[in-house]
């Protein structure tokens, strides 16, 4: 990783979710309404020499959290909650996965705008979780909430 803005945003997330830094969970791009992260292989193999399924589904999860570091700048006291999310495990993930999420610009005003008025807001994101090769080896779908806290 070359960018030192991306470079910042991994230590804080392996800092603040110390798991993060044994799995190698790097943040490679994030930016309004769009957040990536990866991970290796190696660190997260299991038994049977595929990326276990529970590092699948981190490096898919965080991506609510992250995306609002760029998404939300107006939503001061706010924080990403995940609500509920579910996976689908298409292929067995082998090298380097790569989770990518998006935001429309009219979801992120709807989701700015009701938080202000309410407190909270829900949203759904939808991930793809990609080998090197390109084939999507898992799919989430996260219910996540913006929620003023303090």
């Amino acid at each position: 990783m070359t960018d030192p803005e991306l470079q910042k945003l991994t230590d804080f997330v392996r800092t603040a979710i110390p798991i993060f830094e044994p799995m190698g969970v790097t943040v490679v791009d994030l930016r309004r309404g769009h957040a990536a992260a990866e991970i290796p292989a190696e660190a997260n193999v299991n038994h049977f020499g595929v990326i276990y399924a529970g590092s699948l589904f981190t490096v898919a999860e965080m991506l609510g959290g992250i995306i609002g570091f760029k998404s939300f700048e107006n939503l001061t006291g706010f924080v990403p909650l995940v609500k509920s999310m579910s996976i689908k495990f298409l292929k067995p993930g082998t090298t380097r996965v790569r989770a990518t999420t998006s935001l429309s610009e009219e979801e992120m005003a709807r989701i700015e705008a009701e938080a202000q008025e309410k407190g909270k807001a829900e949203f759904i994101l939808t991930t793809k979780v990609t080998d090197e090769n390109g084939v999507v080896v898992a799919e989430t779908e996260g219910v996540y909430q913006m929620r003023k806290f303090g």
